[in-house]
C-alpha cells in the first residue's frame, strides 16, 4: 500500500474517532499541530541543519491570533489563521535571512537565543500578554458559522485533516523537486552546489520559510483548540519534542512527522496517566530504541524494507 494511500486511511479513521468519541477532538487536533510543526522541522534538518528553537513561529503566530481576535472580535476563525500564518511567516523570512548564514551547531544555537528571547519578553511583559498566564482566545465563528464547543472541534478537526494532507502532499513534492534536491544537498556537499551556480544561503533561506509556514500553522490552530496561547509554546522544550518527533518519524517522507506525533502523544499520555513520576524517561528510551533500530525513523526504516523486498538498493 502506497504511503498516499495510508495517509488517507489515517485521516478517514482520525475523523471517525472523532465523531464517535468526542473527547478525542481535541486531541487528534493538537497531534496533527505537532505534526504539522514536526514537518516543519523537518525541512531544514534535510539539509543537516537542526533548530532547537523552532517552536517560536508556531509561538508568534499563535499570540497573533490572541492579539488579533481580542483587537477584532467579530474577524472569523479562517480569516485569524490566515493573518496570523501571514504575519509569522514574515518573520520567519527575515530572520531566516540572518540564520542561513550559519551551519551546525551554531544555526542550532542561533534558533535557540532568538526563541528565548521572545519567551522571555512574553513572561515579562504582563500588562500586555498576561505573562506566564497567557492569553485567552474566544471560540470565534468559522466559516461565518458561530457554533457550540463540541461543533467547532468537529469543524476544526476537519480542516486541520485537510490542512495537513495539503502540507504533506506539498512536502513531499518539494523534496523530490530540484530546490529540494538541492536543500539534501547541503548536507553531503555545499560547495558542489556553490560550483553548480547555486547560492547556498538561498536554497537554505527556501526551506526555511516554507519550514516556517508549517509552524505558524500549526501555531494558530493550536491556539483556537486550546483557546489559550502562554509562553511555554514557544520554549526549548517544546522545540525539542519537535525534534523529538521529527527523528521518531524520519524526515524521508511526510508522513513520518505525523506517525511521530501520534507515538509520541500515546507515549506520553499513556506515560503520564500510569507513569507519572518517570513518563520523560520513558520517552527518552523511546528515542534511544528508534534510533539504535531504525536511525532513518520508523517511516524510513518501513521504505528501506520495502526497497530490499523489491531488490531495489537498501
Amino acid at each position: 500500500m502506497r504511503f498516499g494511500t495510508i495517509s488517507f486511511v489515517l485521516a478517514v479513521t482520525m475523523m471517525l474517532i472523532g465523531l464517535l468519541f468526542p473527547w478525542m477532538k481535541t486531541i487528534g487536533i493538537l497531534g496533527l499541530c505537532y505534526g504539522l510543526a514536526a514537518l516543519g522541522v523537518a525541512l531544514p534538518a534535510r539539509a543537516g541543519q537542526v533548530s532547537f528553537g523552532h517552536a517560536m513561529f508556531a509561538c508568534v503566530s499563535a499570540y497573533a491570533v490572541a492579539f488579533t481576535a481580542k483587537a477584532f472580535p467579530h474577524w472569523d476563525g479562517l480569516i485569524l489563521i490566515i493573518w496570523s500564518v501571514t504575519l509569522s511567516t514574515l518573520f520567519s523570512a527575515l530572520l531566516g535571512w540572518f540564520m542561513v548564514r550559519y551551519r551546525g551547531i551554531f544555526f542550532g544555537m542561533l534558533n535557540l537565543a532568538v526563541s528565548m528571547v521572545i519567551v522571555a519578553l512574553l513572561g515579562k511583559l504582563y500588562s500586555l500578554t498576561g505573562g506566564s498566564d497567557g492569553i485567552r482566545v474566544d471560540r470565534p465563528t468559522f466559516l461565518g458559522v458561530m457554533t457550540e464547543r463540541s461543533e467547532f472541534e468537529t469543524i476544526l478537526l476537519s480542516f486541520t485533516l485537510l490542512v495537513s494532507l495539503g502540507c504533506g502532499w506539498f512536502y513531499q513534492r518539494f523534496i523530490h523537486s530540484a530546490s529540494g534536491e538541492a536543500l539534501a544537498g547541503l548536507k553531503t556537499n555545499e560547495t558542489r552546489l556553490e560550483y553548480l551556480g547555486l547560492s547556498a544561503q538561498k536554497v537554505l533561506w527556501v526551506g526555511y520559510v516554507i519550514s516556517g509556514v508549517f509552524l505558524s500553522l500549526s501555531g494558530a490552530i493550536f491556539a483556537l483548540a486550546q483557546g489559550l496561547v502562554t509562553p511555554d509554546m514557544g520554549s526549548w522544550t517544546r522545540s525539542g519534542e519537535f525534534v523529538f518527533i521529527m527523528i521518531l518519524g524520519g524526515v524521508n517522507h511526510a508522513l513520518g512527522a505525523f506517525v511521530g506525533a501520534g507515538i509520541f502523544e500515546v507515549v506520553k499520555l499513556a506515560a503520564s496517566a500510569y507513569m507519572a513520576g518517570v513518563w520523560q524517561l520513558l520517552l527518552g528510551v523511546t528515542l534511544l530504541l528508534v534510533i539504535v533500530v531504525a536511525p532513518e525513523g520508523i517511516i524510513g526504516a518501513l521504505e528501506k524494507r520495502k526497497l530490499k523486498k523489491q531488490g531495489g538498493p537498501a
